[in-house]
Order: structure tokens, then C-alpha cells, then sequence
């Protein structure tokens, strides 16, 4: 993880907004998010990374970014992946404290500043939850809790013992930068966090309460291929925690 070439004041908490033909939803959210972080008494900072969607996404961020420095805009050509991009946006920001929220709505930015309490409180990777006491999955069909239901239970030997949440595969979580320093992740797919739980130097962990809601506009991006690159994902957690050889290990995120 790199941040190089920034401007010395740095923000204390940087968060990441992936997109990736998500301009019909940016606005409402980026509004929604400055109020939600407005009153915290830290400088901070909202990372688009957009994955070159030519959807009038760069027009739109660009134009908020003239009001406001505090929301910046990049753009990465010829590549795609949820995770890709977030730690893009991490590689580019110097803030202490890492975060990451969907571009489609369906994660309530209102919850960034209890989030960020948690951290300050001491925890390594706060995570916005849908399954612990409180949250909701009301975003998904029948079909899709089915997998994810599946997709999680696959991953209760991978995390460790002291550690196992119950929404590893959220994608709306806060992380110390110190957590995942140097660590090589992944970058495609969409399942970052469990990477990070898995293989980041994590010593504590609180799951916080949400309701996942219905996307406001747009197409959801899971298909076949994120399936895929999620069970290489898994495969290659599984063999590194079990001691397989001759699987390579994930490209470098930098």
C-alpha cells in the first residue's frame, strides 16, 4: 500500500467510493455522505474511483469536487474489479483510517460516523453488518440471501476463531491503514474485506448493525465471472491457510 506524491495536510479518514456505471446514483450519495461526515471533528476525505465508465460519472464527480476538495475523483483506464479499485483509492490517500462504501445506495452513509467512533475506540476493522442483531437484508431477493448465505459458510474455516464475524463479505467496513500495510491483495473481485480478515494483521473487530437496502438506480455488476473470481478467492485463502504449494499467490494491489 503506497501513497506517494499527496499534499502534506492529510485527511484522517479517507473513503472510498467504487463505481463503475453508477452515475445515476452518485449525486444522492455523495450529498448524503458529506452531511453524514460534515460534523466529525477530523479532516477527511471521498475517494470516486471509477472505473472509466463513460457514463458522465467524471463530469458529475468533477463538478462536486469544485465545491468541495474534500471529494476527489479517479479514474483507472483499461482495468476492472471492485476490489481493484478500492485499493486504488487507498494507494492514493494517506489517511490513517481506510473506508469503503457502495456507489449504489444501498449502504446508508448516516452510519460512517458511529463506524468511525468504533475505530477510534480502539477496534482494527469496524464492519457494517447484515446479519449480527439488528441489521437486515432487505436488498436481495430469496435466490441472492441463498448464495450469500452459502457463500459466507465457506468462509468460517478460513477466518480465525477469535475474529469470525458474521458478514465477512460486507462491503461497507472502516480499516486500520496499519492492518493491511504491505499486504498483497487480491484486486479482482469483489470481496476485499474477507481477504483482509483472512490475511491482514487484525487484532480486533466489531460488527455494527445496518439495513441493506435496494439499489436506487442502475444494474447490479454481479455475474458469472464475479462468482468465478470469488471461488479463486477462495481457493487460494484455502491453500495458503492449509499449507497447499504451487498455487500462485494474489497479484499485488499496487
Amino acid at each position: 500500500m503506497r501513497a506517494d506524491n499527496l499534499e502534506p495536510a492529510a485527511p484522517h479518514l479517507a473513503v472510498v467510493v467504487p463505481a463503475l456505471r453508477e452515475a445515476q446514483n452518485l449525486p444522492r450519495l455523495l450529498t448524503r455522505t458529506r452531511k453524514a461526515l460534515c460534523g466529525l471533528n477530523l479532516p477527511y476525505e471521498i475517494v470516486v474511483v471509477d472505473d472509466d465508465s463513460r457514463d458522465g460519472t467524471r463530469e458529475i464527480v468533477s463538478a462536486i469536487a469544485s465545491e468541495d476538495p474534500r471529494v476527489r475523483l479517479l479514474v483507472r483506464e483499461g482495468e476492472r474489479g471492485l476490489a481493484g479499485a478500492i485499493l486504488h483509492g487507498w494507494q492514493n490517500t494517506v489517511a490513517p483510517i481506510l473506508g469503503v462504501i457502495d456507489a449504489d445506495g444501498q449502504h446508508p452513509p448516516e452510519l460512517l460516523p458511529r463506524l468511525l467512533e468504533s475505530v477510534m475506540d480502539g477496534s482494527d476493522v469496524v464492519i457494517a453488518s447484515r446479519f449480527v442483531r439488528g441489521g437486515k437484508d432487505c436488498g436481495s431477493n430469496l435466490l441472492r440471501r441463498t448464495i450469500s448465505a452459502a457463500a459466507i459458510l465457506l468462509t468460517r474455516p478460513l477466518q480465525r476463531e477469535w475474529l469470525r464475524v458474521a458478514d465477512p463479505l460486507s462491503g461497507f467496513f472502516l480499516v486500520r491503514r496499519r492492518c493491511v500495510e504491505s499486504v498483497l491483495f487480491q484486486p479482482a473481485g469483489f470481496k476485499l474485506l474477507l481477504e483482509i480478515l483472512v490475511r491482514g494483521r487484525i487484532h480486533s473487530v466489531q460488527e455494527l448493525p445496518f439495513a441493506f437496502a435496494r439499489r436506487n438506480a442502475g444494474r447490479s455488476k454481479i455475474s458469472l465471472r464475479v462468482g468465478w473470481d470469488y471461488l479463486s478467492l477462495l481457493a487460494r485463502l484455502y491453500a495458503t491457510k492449509f499449507g497447499r504449494t504451487g498455487i500462485s499467490q494474489p497479484a499485488s494491489g499496487d
